[in-house]
């Protein structure tokens, strides 16, 4: 498996145990091996097991009970329901392989909140890469910029005037074995700001979607922030959770 493709440990774990829940090894309402059983049986420390049945739970796979340990629930109704996000293509596919063109592409004076995301110093420039996602009319559906700290971005080929033939989550571990593990979305809406009404072809006074996702390293270490404006009227945000 190429390196860029082996999950962190915890994932690992996560995956290792659905597929003992899914054949049956821990079948549903079992009692899962203890945090200690399971540190031996996968060669981990024990963070990296608290972390996995964290995820484990949060997804419906287990359950955990005060004093008893982790009960399995089974295979959860929600795990084959598609969740439609606006980052999720752009940031796993190549930028080829998105209709659009480079909007702009270097070092500007980052806005408030990429300031504050990013824990950047106020009045700081970031690197940011944006571009203009089309439909396939040729239509603007969306508005996409890339914002990461120029310590990150220097030394890479982000600067460059064309379409990268890999995402830039890819270019990154590629270029400085970075990775990103976990992402925090917000969605709002607002009036588009500057010249998004006019690269998005919207009015100035009709409403825009406005996403933003800071991708963050194992450690918690804000990596970088993808900031996107969709048309109101041409997205429909799709999402699937279990109830308390």
């Amino acid at each position: 498996m190429p390196a860029e493709n082996v999950l962190p440990k915890y994932a690992q774990v996560v995956a290792d145990i659905q597929r003992r829940i899914e054949s049956g090894d821990y079948p549903p309402g079992s009692l899962l091996p203890s945090e200690h059983q399971l540190v031996a049986a996968f060669g981990v420390s024990r963070p990296t097991i608290v972390k996995a049945l964290t995820v484990l739970r949060q997804d419906g796979w287990v359950t955990t009970e005060q004093g008893r340990g982790s009960f399995v629930r089974g295979r959860p109704a929600l795990v084959d329901v598609r969740r439609d996000r606006p980052a999720d293509k752009l940031l796993t596919e190549p930028e080829t392989s998105l209709a659009g063109e480079l909007v702009q592409a270097g070092i500007k004076l980052a806005p408030p909140h990429i300031v504050a995301l990013l824990g950047l110093q106020p009045g700081a420039k970031a690197f940011v890469r944006q571009r203009l996602i089309s439909n396939e009319d040729g239509t603007p559906a969306e508005l996409a910029a890339a914002w990461l700290p120029l310590e990150l971005a220097r030394d890479t080929g982000l600067a460059s005037p064309d379409l990268l033939e890999e995402s830039i989550r890819q270019h990154l571990f590629t270029r400085k074995k970075v990775r990103f593990d976990h992402a925090v979305e917000r969605i709002s809406a607002r009036r588009p700001a500057g010249e998004e009404a006019q690269l998005l072809g919207v009015p100035a006074d009709e409403p825009v979607l406005h996403v933003v996702v800071t991708t963050y390293d194992p450690a918690g270490q804000p990596l970088q922030v993808m900031d996107i404006v969709l048309p109101g009227d041409q997205h429909e945000i799709r999402d699937a959770y279990a109830l308390p």
